[in-house]
Formats: C-alpha cells, structure tokens, sequence
C-alpha cells in the first residue's frame, strides 16, 4: 500500500516545483485520503464465510447491510459493547449478548466458560456500568462428554464469582450429531451505569491520549497454538479475565476518561477504526510503544499476521485527557490485570477518519479495519 501519510508530510515540507503546483499536490493528497476515509464496506458475498466473523470490514458490512437495516431506525447511532437503556425511573442500564464458539473449548489460560463470562462483563464495563447479572444459553452437540459440560459450568460459575456476577437464568438446547462443534455458549448481561459517567466516541477530542492496558495479541495467539496445527512449540496463555475493576480503578485516576473498547475480535487496529470512524479524528499509534510479548511477536511473524490485528479478551483500549494520562498509567499498573498497560498513541484532528502507525524507524502506515479471517473461531 502507497504510504498516504509520507505524501503528506512531503507535501507539507514543499517541493522544488511552484507555490501553484505543490498547493495542487497537497490537495491532490487530502482528496486521495478522503476517498480512503469514506470507502464503506460492501457486502458483495452471497454466502456467509468466516470472515464475516472476523469483527473487520465483512463483519462491518454484514451488520450494516443485512442487522442495521432489520432493527434500527436510527443508522448513525453509534455502535457500542452494550446498549444504554434508560429507566423511567431515571436510572441507566447497560445491556449486551454474545455468543462464544471458541475451538478448542480448553486453551491455556482459560476455556469457553470462563471466556463467555469474561466477555459479557467486559461489555459492560466498557460502557461504564457495573455489572450485576447474567444469562447463559447452551447449544450442545449430541454426544458432548457430560464430564466436559461440568468442567465448564464450574469454570462459569469461578468466573462469576471473581468479576462479583451472578448468572440468574438460562437455556440448553442439543442437536444432532455434526450440527454443531461440542457446544456453543451465549451469554447476555445487564450492568447499572452510575450518575454522570458517559463514555462515548462523542466526547474524544484531539490530543487526547490513547492507552492500552496491557500486552496485546495473548488471546488469539494462545488459542492458535492451542490447536497444534502450526508446528510451533510455544507456550502462551490467554488473557481473559474480568475488567469491570480495573476499569473502576481507571476512572478513578483519570476521570475525564472518555471512551472505552475491549480489544477483542480484529484486535487493537479495528478498534481504533471504529473509534476513528465514530468520532471523525486520527488515532495516531506508536508501533514502539506498544506492549507485545515477545513470544506472541514471533509467533505472529512467522505466520505473517500483525500483531496489531490479534484479539485480547483481557486487555482494553482508553482515551483519556493528555493531562490524565500519566496517572491512568500508573494507577493501571498497580493491579494484576494492568501491569503492562501503555500510553501508545494519541488523537489528531487530521486527516480525519484514520488510523495512522507511526514505525521505530520513523515512517507513517495506514492502519486498515482487518481484512479476511487469519484466526477463525478464536472467541
């Protein structure tokens, strides 16, 4: 891919050609940028295929042209972890479901169960709610081991305990043999979002700053290798894991915080696409900044995926006040959940709309939503 951002920074520093003709490459430049920006993802498939699973641009073309249209009036709401309902008493709730079909259902670090659980709070959390109560729905395959179905009952009702949920109601449904993988789990959630908290796209501005709170990529990879069809010998656990208090003790250090993402399916660069796309500014990342391990880098090289497009299930995206930001950091880093956590970028006010890379050798990319499918069926 030609590298926009370079062109704008020559187009910036002038040329050896006239005032008339630099001014007609600069804007020649900023329309090319533009085009790039608004290219809408189409959904020319007439099949479903797993990238319409992958969370980047077929999953964005098959919500906006096949669910949006179905169950929305309103096409330029935005689209959140969990929708905010608000009580005729006043009070806000946060409400979410997802589904899990994870492959295998035991992967180090974690399993189907506790990664159901775990996702849902999540979901929650990112909208500012505490969360208070789930369901759980099951599709069993005929001939599931009984013994398996307990291992991951227990591990749902561990992780409950530890994110402060109850699970209060829920389904099973079985089919026939070969109509499904061993089992499918869906869980929905409710959480409570206190008085004054509004965490949304809306309120980020420029130079505000962008922090992760921890390494990412672990999940996706852990559950790659966890398949063992990829012949290499590395140990990498999942991060799945709760975030409603780390979340709480990041909105206590920086409270101006203004928006929140778990980076989950398409990893951290789809979703600062979406942040990009909900609020018209630039995320501006720094690729040395950013908080890899270092098993999970070489795994991704020598199967050429980027890192950057990798799912977390533990890890989330914040937006903070730059004045903010180093007591975010610093108070993230006291908990287990947080020790690696990062200010990784920052929010421009041009070109709007992208995603921007900024390399350790001082270059620009593009950072594209994710395109295909490289880690089918990993949450």
């Amino acid at each position: 891919m030609t590298d926009v951002t370079d062109e704008i920074a020559e187009a910036a520093d002038g040329s050896d050609g006239s005032e008339g003709q630099e001014r007609e490459r600069e804007e020649a430049v900023f329309e090319r940028i533009e085009a790039f920006r608004r290219r809408k993802p189409r959904l020319l498939d007439e099949v479903v295929t797993s990238a319409h699973g992958a969370g980047g641009k077929a999953s964005a073309a098959l919500l906006d042209q096949v669910f949006l249209p179905a169950f929305t009036h309103d096409r330029k709401a935005l689209q959140t972890d969990a929708a905010v309902i608000t009580l005729p008493s006043g009070e806000r709730l946060a409400f979410s479901t997802d589904s899990f079909v994870v492959k295998p259902w035991r992967f180090p670090g974690g399993s189907i169960g506790d990664l159901a659980v775990n996702g849902t709070v999540n979901d929650l959390a990112m909208m500012g709610a505490r969360p208070i109560a789930l369901s759980a729905g099951f599709v069993i395959e005929e001939g599931f081991a009984i013994e398996s179905l307990r291992e991951i009952a227990a591990d749902m009702a561990t992780a409950a305990l530890k994110a402060g949920v109850s699970i209060v109601t829920g389904d099973t449904k079985v089919v026939n043999r070969g109509a499904a993988d061993g089992v499918y789990i869906n869980t929905a959630g409710i959480g409570i979002i206190p008085e004054g908290r509004d965490l949304t796209a809306a309120r980020v501005i420029a130079g505000d700053a962008v922090i992760v709170s921890g390494t990412i990529g672990d999940h996706g990879t852990a559950v790659m290798l966890a398949r063992g069809d990829m012949a290499i010998d590395a140990q990498v656990d999942s991060d799945t894991a709760a975030l409603n208090e780390l979340v709480e003790i990041l909105l206590a250090a920086a409270p101006g915080t203004r928006w929140l993402r778990d980076a989950t399916r398409g990893g951290l660069g789809t979703v600062c696409n979406e942040l990009a796309r909900d609020c018209n500014l630039t995320v501006r990342l720094e690729e040395a900044l950013m908080p890899i391990r270092p098993v999970v880098g070489g795994a991704c090289d020598m199967l050429g995926i980027d890192p950057v497009y990798v799912a977390n299930e533990g890890k989330f995206v914040a937006v903070v006040p730059a004045d903010e930001a180093d007591a975010a950091v610093a108070a993230l880093r006291q908990h287990p959940f947080g020790t690696d956590a990062a200010r990784v970028g920052e929010m421009w006010a041009d070109p709007p709309g992208l995603v921007v890379l900024v390399t350790p050798f001082g270059g620009t990319r593009i950072v594209d939503m994710l395109v295909g499918d490289p880690l089918p069926r990993i949450c």
